[in-house]
């Protein structure tokens, strides 16, 4: 490769990430100094690797409000009471 840049497999193994992940790292602009020469993605050697903004909590944030719903009993008590 050419000097002071290197491959994507090389930087995945860098990173310890899988090499689709720098290849849509490359494609979004996140690692600054990326160049691409056909379909070749080359990574300056001295880039940092960004920061991961993903939720791996499990827990979404504000994913449709939840509204606490009536259960079966509070279904029955308020019938009674209308009776």
């Amino acid at each position: 490769m050419i000097d002071n840049y290197i491959t994507v497999k090389d930087t995945a193994k860098k990173w310890g990430i899988t090499p689709r992940t720098v290849q849509i790292l490359c494609s979004q602009g996140k690692i600054e100094g990326v160049a691409k020469f056909g379909n070749v993605w080359a990574i300056p050697t001295n880039a940092e690797k960004p920061a991961d903004n993903r939720v791996t909590t499990g827990q979404y944030r504000n994913w449709r409000k939840k509204t606490k719903q009536a259960t079966g009993n509070e279904a029955v008590m308020e019938a009674d009471s209308l009776s």
